[in-house]
C-alpha cells in the first residue's frame, strides 16, 4: 500500500501542504498518523479523494462523454490567419491546443482569461512515475 506523507500529497496535487491539512482537519481528506505522528494519506484514499474533487472543475459542465477536464489560466495565445496556438496552465500542467482561429475569436480566448481543457482521446500514454521519498509501496 502506498503512503503519502502531507507534503508529497500537496505535491502530487498542485497545491500547499496548509491545503492538505485544512482538508483533513475538516474531515475532507482521511489521513491518520505514523510512528512518529506525522499525518499520513492512504494511496487509494488520495486516488477517491482526487477522484471526487475531479468531476467538475468549474461547477459548470455542460453534458459531455469527455471526462478529462483541467481549468487553468490561458498562459499564450499565437494567431495566424487561420490557425491559432492556445497554451494553458492548469496548476503543475502546461497544455497546447491548436484550434482554429475563429474558435479562439469566438471564445474571446486571451491571455489571462480562466479555459477548461477538455481532453478526449483514444491514445494516452502512460508511464509509472517513481515513488516519492519517504512512501512505501
Amino acid at each position: 500500500m502506498t503512503v503519502f506523507r502531507i507534503g508529497e500529497a500537496a505535491e502530487l496535487l498542485g497545491v500547499s501542504a496548509d491545503t492538505v491539512r485544512r482538508w483533513i482537519d475538516a474531515g475532507r481528506l482521511p489521513a491518520t498518523r505514523d510512528e512518529h505522528g506525522h499525518r499520513t494519506i492512504e494511496g487509494a484514499e488520495l486516488a477517491a479523494f482526487v477522484r471526487d474533487q475531479g468531476n467538475d472543475p468549474d461547477g459548470r459542465t455542460e453534458l459531455s462523454s469527455a471526462r478529462n477536464r483541467l481549468r487553468g489560466i490561458v498562459t499564450a495565445v499565437v494567431k495566424d490567419t487561420v490557425m491559432a496556438q492556445v497554451d494553458i496552465q492548469a496548476g503543475p500542467f502546461r497544455l497546447v491546443s491548436l484550434m482554429s482561429r475563429e474558435a479562439v475569436d469566438e471564445l474571446d480566448l486571451q491571455v489571462g482569461s480562466v479555459a477548461v481543457a477538455v481532453i478526449k482521446s483514444t491514445n494516452v500514454v502512460v508511464e509509472r512515475a517513481t515513488l516519492p521519498r519517504g512512501s512505501t509501496p
